[in-house]
């Protein structure tokens, strides 16, 4: 049986803030619908299931995100995810230059939890608050370039 990942799935409070952030860190959308009906009830399990939604590309073409912006039933807040919690943890992304995409990020008001990390002077890496809460991951690999 071959199997492949599709995407990574993420809801959003704000689908538009969440794609500019995605797209300034070079992220590329090749989509954007607004889904319901019987069909998407059945296919997430809720019921008058109703959502925008945008797919984003990274430029190597090989990873994906589904942004999901709920407009039926109202999405529920909680707390943001931390580091070390059980569940769909954060989003990954390697950079060719760290602080180039924390200036980015920081244009959305989204900072390092805590600093950039040098592990074994392989990667530079940090985690930060994206759109919405998310935890993403960003690393530059010193052993290119």
């Amino acid at each position: 049986m071959a199997i492949r990942l599709e995407n990574v799935g993420i809801a959003v409070r704000d689908i538009d803030a969440a794609i500019a952030f995605f797209t300034d860190l070079g992220l590329t959308v090749l989509g954007r619908d607004t889904v319901q009906g019987v069909w998407a009830d059945t296919a997430v399990g809720l019921d008058g299931n109703h959502a925008k939604i945008a797919v984003l590309q990274t430029p190597d073409g090989h990873g994906q995100l589904e942004l999901f912006e709920y407009l039926h039933p109202d999405a529920i807040e909680t707390e943001p995810t931390l580091p070390h919690e059980i569940g769909m943890h954060r989003v990954a992304f390697s950079v060719d230059d760290i602080d180039a995409s924390l200036e980015i990020a920081a244009r959305h008001g989204c900072h390092p939890l805590r600093g950039i990390a040098n592990y074994q002077d392989v990667y530079r890496l940090t985690y930060l608050r994206g759109p919405s809460g998310i935890l993403v991951m960003l690393a530059q690999d010193l052993t290119k370039g």
